[in-house]
């Protein structure tokens, strides 16, 4: 190990050890008393009233103005849903993602100008969004400059054609749409947490930080989540030693114990996304566990509905996106996956008496 490694590596480690003492704290005041009842692979979070949003005016719109929620205690995934997991629930049932099957153009033309011509028959194959960088600067106004619909990407090929995930069982399982992860929680007997729920247990117990573990980025210079370094989206220097994405243990836990709260994948919640969602809510009154607006809608994409996704990924960048924030929020469409949205899943007190396939 090198002189200059070694510093980053030690603050890492001692950052973990803070956390984990963190995490037995909040373990203590934990609602539930006997620790046998806890579903496997899963943290208890606790009932609580918290201020979800940010009045920050450097962030994003969306996530404004901040307003008090309510939500009762519940079940959350320690990890990410892995390939390997992901795996075991397709050998089960057999199971055809989206990503898999032809595109829909009678549910695609939906989301199109009244009037779009059908494309050809090899752009309704199926198929995937996989990141693919430009080798110069492009302007960041247009994701197209990074994104490619890549015929054959899916979940067993991230990047499409000739590429695996042999050597990333370990890592969360990526190409899912809405659709391929509430199948999923459905066979295993969970669910996905709420937006509120997602972000409350993000935070770890923290409050008003920035970020779970603090308001530095690099506190010591340790990365404490799988983003981008570099120069966005160009030139990739994968200081935190991962290019793409990341086994789900590999950054440290926050002080509930939960990993990749921040960064590595982006993270499917069941809420409906609107921009203004957080305007349409009373900024006095508590929301007692709220489960988001109606319906969807995205000034920029319309026609196009979304449910919330949230915690950044690999690629996120100061520059483009800071997403790896708790209140950090974003709309994904229903029918698309990409190479880092992934998720995790969730359990109300009452579903978790229901013994989980994982548990057969």
């Amino acid at each position: 190990m090198s002189k200059a490694i070694l510093p980053s590596c030690l603050v890492c480690t001692l950052a973990t050890m803070i956390l984990a003492l963190a995490a037995n704290v909040f373990a203590e005041q934990r609602e539930v008393s006997d620790a046998t009842t806890a579903p496997e692979g899963m943290i208890w979070i606790p009932a609580s009233k918290f201020t979800m949003g940010n009045d920050d005016p450097t962030v994003h719109p969306n996530e404004h103005p901040s307003h008090p929620v309510c939500i009762d205690g519940f079940w959350i995934d320690r990890s990410l849903v892995t390939n390997a997991q992901y795996a075991k629930f397709v050998e089960a049932t057999g199971y055809i993602t989206v990503a898999e099957r032809p595109v829909d153009w009678d549910e695609l033309k939906k989301q199109l100008p009244p009037g779009t011509e059908k494309p050809p028959a090899d752009a309704l194959a199926p198929g995937s969004l996989v990141f693919t960088p430009p080798n110069h600067p492009v302007p960041l106004q247009h994701m197209a400059n990074w994104w490619t619909w890549v015929n054959g990407a899916n979940w067993r090929n991230p990047e499409g054609p000739g590429s695996d995930i042999f050597d990333r069982m370990d890592h969360p399982v990526v190409q899912v749409a809405y659709e391929d992860v509430t199948a999923y929680c459905e066979w295993i007997g969970k669910r996905l947490p709420t937006e509120a729920e997602w972000e409350f247990a993000s935070r770890g117990g923290t409050t008003t930080e920035r970020f779970f573990w603090g308001d530095e980025f690099t506190p010591g210079g340790a990365y404490m989540a799988n983003t981008f370094q570099g120069k966005f989206p160009y030139e990739i220097t994968p200081l935190d030693g991962y290019p793409g994405t990341s086994p789900v243990n590999a950054f440290p836990a926050n002080g509930y114990g939960l990993h990749d709260m921040a960064g590595n994948v982006w993270q499917w919640t069941s809420d409906w996304y609107r921009y203004d969602a957080y305007r349409e809510a009373n900024t006095e009154e508590c929301a007692v566990n709220p489960t988001g607006p109606p319906s969807s809608y995205d000034p920029n994409e319309p026609r196009t509905p979304k449910r919330v996704i949230k915690g950044g990924s690999f690629l996120c960048h100061v520059s483009y996106c800071e997403s790896y924030r708790p209140t950090a929020r974003r709309g994904g469409a229903l029918d698309t996956g990409a190479g880092h949205i992934g998720f995790r899943c969730a359990m109300s007190p009452e579903e978790s008496e229901t013994p989980s396939k994982e548990a057969e």
